[in-house]
Formats: structure tokens, C-alpha cells, sequence
């Protein structure tokens, strides 16, 4: 960002008094609502730090580290006292005031918009340093940033940049959004196609090296045959005998040899019927791990197609998070899958067990939505009684739908809590005092 843009935003700024409230909503977003309702997002993300407005900002997760903590606790209906931009620099100052139990503490939120430095500090009215978005150690900086020690202004340097003037600044932070937000969609987009595609990928290989089921119960009929035909003929077999000839029940010659373990006839035919049973197990199994393995797939097929259709990439987060927050907890269900969004959880039925597990996990007052009229997954909102926010009602309904039907169209979802759905038989069921929204799928 220009140092003459970052004035021009600090001057915009003075026009309020008060910041209402403020809180992280991304790894670097910080939103920061003046006023009464005006609000301001402040990406401090390195490279590209800047300002911008939206009107919604949909949180993939709630932010509670200790920075977190202070951020709330230092500046919520705080009083700002003075708004300052560093001189030959590009940091931002706001100084602010609040009234805590027993005296006026004065805190200033100090945002750099200095490249590979970019930081967010808070800072007391002795500048030391009460909390920061990142922590840098004297090894790696020359100037530290720590918790408890003071905080040294950045030296300042010659800037040597054309001067943006912003005509219209509410105009300009709106815009601001959209110029990275066409840019980082379109790169984050394909680089979590291409992660589920990895995924993807493995299972169909996984799929492809299974063994086939109809010949394994092909070889399990034979076995078992062979086994009986032994027993009819016992009388006719020799003790040392290791290859019979034998006539099947309508007279045609039968070719077999026993096992090499069999010290018998009768332990052959024994070994033989225990090898069938295995093979007809191992044949369901196989039949079952086919089944999961073709739904993982497909599951993760609608997953890349919601991606591609995200609107923004508060949505991409949610639907597909970073590598480093979908560590799954051990024995953590698999036919369901979980999303998370302004604090509330969102779980989606990837299959029938899934659909049905969501049913029967669920609390009476968390809210089930269905697509009406048609087959569905089933998603579970958890409430833990509060009400649910549009927002959230309306995402859960779009998830219900990409991932249920491919599509396009205009198709209307129902939604109640959990308490006015009744199970007939599986995952089929009857519901009463529902309302209803329409989802568009593009």
C-alpha cells in the first residue's frame, strides 16, 4: 500500500470517535467496526497488506489466541484519541482510550503495512508491547517484537512512490476488495481443485487394484463344490492320495488337488470349505470398501464443483479449509462431513449411514434441512440453543444442494429443528412445522 493512500485512510478515518467493536476474521483480517455500523477490514497479510469494505465477511472459524483476547479487551467501544501515519513510513496509528474496572487504559493498535514486516501490535501507554498478530524474535529481525518489552518505532526511509488521490474513499475500500479478491479466487480455486483431485486420484487408484468380487465368489463356489464332492467320494480316495479324479454328480470328470497342508481327504475338503467361507467374506468386504471408495469419490467430485462455483474466498475456507486446520480428530466419523462458519457447525450426510448417523446424533433443537420433494443429504445445524442467523440457514441450504444434485436450476429446501422430523425406516422421514428457502445452483 502507498504512504499516500494510508494518509488518505487515516483522514478518512477521523471522522469517527469510537471503534463499537473489532475481531479477527481470517488469519490476517482484522474487522474493525467505527461507529456505530461503519465497518473497515484490515487484511496485515505480508506482500499485500491493505484496507478494504464489504458487506458480509463470512468467518470460517472464531479467533481465540491471546492476541485475540486483547484485541477485544483493549479495543471494543474504545474512545480513539488520535489517528497518526508514521512519518517516511507506512504504519498506521490509532490511539485509543477505555474505561476497565478502575482506571482509563490506554491502548494504541499499530497496523504495518510494511511488506514482509507487516504486523498488527498492540501497544500500552508505556509502548510495551501487550499482544501482536506475529511475534519476531532479535535473531530473525532487528527489531523484536515480544510480549512485555518495549516496542521501537521502525526506522524511516526515503519513499520514492506517485501520490494516489482517492476521490471517493468509500468507493475506493470497496474496490480495493475486488481487485485481489478476482486474483486470489481464481489461484485459490485451483489450488484446492487440485488438492481434492490428489485425493481423488488415490481412490480411483485404491478402487482399480481391488479384486474382483465375482470371481472371488467364483473360486468360493468351486472350493466349496470341490469339498462336497470329497465327502460323496470318501470311500474311493486313498489316505496318501494328493490328486483325485472323481465324477461329479451328473458324471462329468472333476480334476482336484488337495491342499498341501491336508494330512487327508476328509482335512482337504474341511480346508477347502474354510478357504470359501473366507473368499465369500472377503468378497462382501470387497463389495463394501468398492461402495465407500465410489461415494468418497463422488463426494469429493461435488466438492470440487461447489469450489469452482464459491463466490468469494470466505467461502472456498469453509467448504475446503487449509491443510493445517483439517487435522481430523482420532475416530472421527467419516460419513459426515463438518463445516464451520461464524462459530456455528454445520454437518453434511456424504451418504445414507451418514444421513442417518446425523439423525440420530442430533439434538432436538438443532436444525435439519433437507431438499424438498427430492432425495437429499441431510445437514444438521448445531444450534446449542441459540437462534440461527440467515446467513447460516441460507449457506447450509447451498451446501444441501451442491451436493446433492448436479443440475442447475432453482430448488427450494426445507428446514426445521430436529425435534419436528420423525424417522420412518433409515434415513427416510416425515416432518411438520418446517419453513422453506430456494436456493439457485449456476
Amino acid at each position: 500500500m502507498k504512504r499516500s493512500t494510508l494518509i488518505q485512510i487515516s483522514q478518512y478515518l477521523q471522522n469517527f470517535k469510537t471503534i463499537n467493536s473489532i475481531k479477527r476474521v481470517d488469519d490476517t483480517i482484522i474487522k474493525i467496526i467505527f461507529g456505530v455500523n461503519d465497518v473497515l477490514f484490515f487484511d496485515m497479510k505480508k506482500g499485500d497488506a491493505y484496507v478494504f469494505k464489504k458487506e458480509v465477511y463470512k468467518r470460517a472459524k472464531v479467533y481465540n489466541a491471546p492476541f485475540d483476547v486483547a484485541l477485544i479487551k483493549r479495543f471494543a467501544r474504545a474512545k480513539i484519541e488520535k489517528i497518526k501515519v508514521q512519518e517516511n513510513n507506512r504504519v498506521l496509528t490509532i490511539m485509543t482510550s477505555s474505561n476497565s474496572s478502575y482506571k482509563v487504559q490506554k491502548t494504541s493498535l499499530i497496523l504495518e503495512f510494511t511488506g514482509k514486516n507487516t504486523n498488527c501490535i498492540l501497544i500500552d501507554e508505556t509502548r510495551s508491547v501487550v499482544e501482536a498478530l506475529r511475534h519476531i524474535d532479535s535473531s530473525v529481525s532487528s527489531r523484536s517484537v515480544k510480549v512485555g518489552e518495549t516496542l521501537e518505532d521502525l526506522p524511516p526511509f526515503e519513499i520514492k512512490e506517485t501520490p494516489e488521490i482517492i476521490d471517493n474513499m468509500e468507493e475506493f475500500l470497496v474496490e480495493a476488495y475486488h481487485k485481489r479478491a478476482i486474483h486470489r479466487l481464481s489461484a485459490m480455486k485451483a489450488q484446492r481443485i487440485k488438492n481434492i483431485q490428489k485425493k481423488i486420484n488415490k481412490f480411483q487408484h485404491i478402487l482399480q487394484a481391488l479384486e474382483n468380487e465375482e470371481s472371488l465368489l467364483e473360486k468360493a463356489q468351486l472350493y466349496n463344490f470341490w469339498g462336497t464332492l470329497i465327502l460323496s467320494n470318501l470311500d474311493t480316495i486313498k489316505n496318501y492320495q494328493t490328486h483325485i479324479s472323481l465324477h461329479d454328480f451328473e458324471g462329468n470328470g472333476v480334476e482336484i488337488t488337495l491342499p498341501k497342508e491336508a494330512r487327508s481327504a476328509t482335512e482337504g475338503a474341511n480346508i477347502l470349505f474354510a478357504s470359501s467361507k473366507k473368499l465369500k467374506k472377503k468378497a462382501k468386504s470387497l463389495y463394501i470398501e468398492r461402495e465407500n471408495l465410489k461415494e468418497k469419490i463422488a463426494f469429493f467430485l461435488k466438492m470440487q464443483h461447489a469450489i469452482a462455483h464459491a463466490k468469494d474466498a470466505m467461502e472456498i475456507n469453509i467448504l475446503a479449509p487449509k491443510q493445517k486446520q483439517q487435522k481430523k480428530k482420532k475416530n472421527a466419523p467419516t460419513t459426515y462431513e463438518s463445516f464451520y462458519i461464524e462459530g456455528y457447525k454445520i454437518m453434511l450426510g456424504k451418504n445414507e449411514k451418514g444421513n442417518i448417523a446425523l439423525l440420530r446424533e442430533a439434538k432436538k433443537r438443532d436444525i435439519w434441512v433437507h431438499m424438498k420433494d427430492i432425495p437429499s443429504s441431510h445437514v444438521i445445524i448445531r444450534t446449542d440453543k441459540q437462534n440461527i442467523p440467515n446467513m447460516i440457514l441460507e449457506f447450509a441450504a447451498k451446501i444441501c444442494v451442491d451436493f446433492s444434485v448436479d443440475k442447475k436450476g432453482l430448488y427450494l429446501v426445507d428446514y426445521t429443528q430436529r425435534r419436528n422430523v420423525r424417522i420412518n425406516e433409515g434415513a427416510h422421514v416425515n416432518y411438520v412445522d418446517y419453513k422453506t428457502i430456494s436456493v439457485s445452483k449456476k
